[in-house]
């Protein structure tokens, strides 16, 4: 026979009162998991991916995705239309995959306002859909109206943005590839903060590469109100080598020690003027095809105006942003300091240090949908960090990138903790650049899957 010590008797009746409330309590919390209706608008990266993950972290939950179009045209990779190296149709993302592989519902309707006291999503339709957590990834608006002469209607006619992809891109494409042989491309690049730091200058550089192919006495002219950008040292080096840029004299003075940077003769078929130097658009004249800026007025063949830009109109809408044009939000879950029971995701959100970028979004959205999963079960959620990647290309096989990490510091915000460096390194070998050309296009069809397959 054997004697149980006083102790023991009292860990096996802890063990077994512990066990019993686990048990009652769990059903509990799985019921109110399977209650819990998550409702997500816009289906975009970030709405995209918040939808897979809460599926992925609790398949029980109820989430539904509101989103106007049936079909997402991917901004990411889009510039890449201008010079053929890929169609408008390439630019498609089903939803299929979300609704099928993992059960997200679907709403195709717009959304006219929400309902926070009865948390109610009400939509065009005439449709008034509850929630228990509401997602707002409404991505960004471009302020057409910052320059005189600049309208929507006339970036749909005859000078277009194409920033946020469609039937503009599909004319920018049309204008540029049908530009007469030794004629201008103006492209006006927008003031912080914006969508996709590198992707102006990516753009001028494909389209000068591929002048040098089917216009070689073209010419291509950045306009900046800026006076730098992200990527911009290894993105001038890859001017450098590939279209005879001679970088201006500060950037030599800074990367000489680290590289050899070339000093060419003759005039360059790009060329980028900053806003110390005049850059700043101030009007565009369609009917001229002209465009002035603080330091001159210059007479193009295609001008493409990237404007200002603001959390997209829904987000002023439902009054999720403030007078900054984007939304204040609790840096740990992206929690509305507006309005309860809401997050704010992606380029609308004030997010610090963090770019806006579709990788920005994507890590977002994985950080919100644990959140929201552990909030509903009683739980904190765990420290966040935030990771962006953006890969860029000078050329075809041309590529760079900009990589960070993210956490919220000792004053609250979020802000980089890199420990190495951030960019693809000045003495990169030949087989380096074009490695991370094979990489951009690797990580265009990965990343579309993390979000939406």
């Amino acid at each position: 026979m054997t004697t149980e010590s006083p102790s023991s008797n009292r860990r096996d009746w802890l063990a077994q009162a512990l066990g019993l409330l686990a048990s009652s309590a769990a059903p509990r919390l799985a019921f109110a998991q399977e209650r819990a209706q998550i409702v997500i608008v816009g289906g975009g990266v970030g709405g995209a991916t918040t939808a897979k993950y809460l599926k992925l972290f609790n398949p029980a939950l109820k989430v539904t995705v509101i989103e106007k179009n049936r079909t997402y045209v991917r901004p990411y990779g889009s510039s890449e239309v201008l010079n053929q190296h890929a169609r408008m149709d390439d630019l498609n993302v089903s939803y299929d995959a979300l609704n099928n592989t993992y059960g997200v519902n679907f709403v195709f309707d717009t959304v006219t306002g929400f309902d926070p006291v009865s948390r109610t999503v009400s939509t065009a339709g005439k449709q008034h859909i509850a929630y228990d957590r509401l997602v707002v990834s409404p991505g960004i608006e471009l302020l057409y109206g910052a320059y005189e002469g600049y309208s929507e209607a006339v970036a749909r006619s005859a000078v277009p943005s194409g920033w946020i992809p469609g039937e503009q891109t599909a004319l920018l494409a049309k204008q540029l590839q049908g530009m007469r042989q030794g004629g201008t491309f103006v492209l006006a690049a927008p003031p912080n903060p914006y969508r996709c730091p590198p992707g102006p200058y990516e753009r001028a550089a494909l389209m000068t590469e591929w002048f040098q192919k089917h216009n070689p006495s073209a010419k291509v002219i950045i306009v900046d109100p800026k006076d730098s950008f992200v990527t911009d040292e290894t993105m001038m080096l890859g001017w450098n080598r590939l279209y005879r840029f001679n970088l201006p004299d500060d950037y030599i003075k800074k990367m000489q020690d680290k590289v050899d940077i070339q000093r060419h003769s003759g005039t360059s078929m790009l060329s980028w003027v900053r806003g110390k130097d005049g850059g700043r658009t101030l009007k565009i004249d369609a009917k001229q095809m002209r465009i002035e800026t603080e330091g001159d007025v210059i007479r193009a063949d295609v001008i493409n105006v990237i404007p200002p830009m603001r959390a997209g109109a829904l987000a002023q809408t439902l009054g999720l942003s403030d007078g900054s044009g984007f939304c204040p939000v609790q840096r740990r879950d992206f929690a509305s300091t507006l309005h309860p029971n809401v997050h704010v995701i992606g380029d609308a959100s004030i997010a610090d240090a963090m770019p806006k970028s579709g990788f920005s979004a994507n890590t977002q959205a994985k950080v919100v949908a644990r959140a929201i999963v552990e909030s509903l079960s009683g739980r904190p959620a765990p420290e966040p960090l935030w990771e962006n990647t953006c890969y860029a290309l000078a050329g075809k096989d041309y590529g760079l990138f900009v990589a960070d990490v993210f956490k919220i510091g000792a004053d609250g915000k979020i802000g980089r903790i890199n420990t190495r460096a951030r960019y693809l390194p000045l003495d990169a070998t030949p087989a380096q650049i074009k490695l991370g050309a094979r990489y951009q296009q690797a990580w265009l069809r990965t990343f579309t899957a993390d979000c939406f397959a």
